[in-house]
């Protein structure tokens, strides 16, 4: 039974990336101008994500080393970005933003770490797993919300968007089935992806999605798209206390 509810809780949270299905009929001019709002979003959620939660985790199991493994992490990032030879463009001029790929791979980082999170709350007890599952879709919501309009602003359709986002959540199911049948080590092994996961966050939002929102020349849509970005890090710190 506890497999189940390991499966059925986080097919559950992977339903959360259909969010975007509300946008499919919005016109193109509308979603345009929710977009770079959407965009810092997910920045201000990633860096809170990172700083907030991944971080403070990891901290337990790595003392001062964590800096290392999130600079490797960082460099990792990097090195994927430049291997699969994707380069950074601006919206018109190529086909897909590298940052597209790149917020897909750390998401699913993300989401597999979560699945290992869910799945041994559900080993240690059923109301514990319950708990945790909430905690983490509610932290869910706004990330998954971003995430859309991060792979939206980078060239993807809106129905492939919603597909690949949807695909990528999906691992969150992954993540829990093998935190299940790995239940007795899988607590080292979470440590191990929880700075690499920040790391890549930290790139991910410091060198693709914050220029985006800093090239913005209106006054008025900096100071929108700013507060935004402070929202994104204000519900990831609002998790906290859930």
């Amino acid at each position: 039974m506890t497999l189940v509810w390991i499966i059925g809780t986080t097919f559950l949270i992977s339903l959360f990336a259909l969010v975007g299905i509300t946008t499919l009929h919005i016109k193109h001019k509308s979603l345009d101008k929710i977009l770079l709002a959407l965009v810092s979003l997910s920045a201000g959620a990633l860096m809170g994500g990172a700083f907030l939660h991944l971080l403070p985790e990891a901290v337990e199991g790595f003392g001062a080393d964590i800096i290392v493994y999130t600079l490797l992490g960082f460099i990792l990032f990097f090195l994927v970005e430049k291997g699969f030879h994707w380069r950074h463009c601006h919206k018109g001029k190529c086909n897909i933003h590298s940052f597209g790929y790149m917020n897909l791979i750390g998401d699913s980082i993300h989401n597999f770490i979560d699945g290992l999170i869910i799945a041994v709350s559900f080993v240690a007890s059923v109301p514990l797993g319950i708990v945790t599952t909430i905690a983490i879709a509610l932290h869910e919501i706004p990330q998954e919300i971003g995430d859309y309009g991060v792979l939206v602003y980078a060239g993807f359709s809106r129905y492939r968007a919603l597909i690949l986002n949807f695909v990528v959540a999906l691992v969150v199911v992954l993540g829990g089935i093998v935190g299940y049948f790995a239940s007795s080590f899988v607590g080292q092994f979470t440590m191990v992806l929880l700075p690499l996961a920040a790391g890549g966050f930290i790139y991910i939002a410091a060198s693709d999605l914050i220029p985006e929102i800093r090239s913005i020349e209106s006054l008025k849509h900096s100071v929108i798209t700013f507060i935004v970005f402070l929202i994104g890090i204000g519900l990831m710190w609002a998790v906290k206390f859930i």
